[in-house]
């Protein structure tokens, strides 16, 4: 199959790993900016950002992940993404690139600390394993 006509994901990292949002799911990418913590919600939630008029919720994929907390970084990113109809604000480490993957094959259980649920699958591209991030069953905490 062409390259052309397979599905493409935008690689980011966490911590070591390499993880993978498909690119149809992506609105945007930006930098860090400020954001407005709300009372009261869960601790991978960090807050608020505007986001051109339109308020976008952040939360902190390190967080979600059971990961500790580190210092953001001039490469530290939002990732946002369009989910059930809305704007959400992912917060990683870096965003790498754009990449196809040849194979794809059905996430473990657990991976590491992080649950199999998370990942609809593993890409693999150059002997390099990607986890491609189920939006779905991430997001469904926020």
């Amino acid at each position: 199959m062409s390259a052309y006509l397979q599905e493409q994901y935008i690689e980011l990292a966490l911590q070591q790993e390499q993880y993978a949002i498909r690119i149809q799911d992506i609105h945007e990418i930006i930098k860090l900016q400020p954001i407005t913590e709300i009372p009261n919600c869960p601790p991978y939630v960090r807050g608020i950002i505007n986001l051109r008029g339109v308020i976008v919720p952040v939360v902190s994929l390190r967080q979600l992940f059971g990961l500790h907390e580190v210092p953001y970084t001039k490469a530290t990113r939002i990732v946002v993404v369009n989910h059930r109809e809305e704007s959400v604000g992912i917060i990683v480490d870096e965003v790498s690139k754009v990449s196809v993957y040849q194979d794809i094959q059905k996430p473990p259980v657990r991976v590491g600390g992080v649950s199999g649920d998370f990942m609809t699958g593993i890409g693999i591209r150059d002997g390099a394993l990607v986890g491609i991030l189920k939006l779905d069953e991430l997001l469904v905490r926020s």
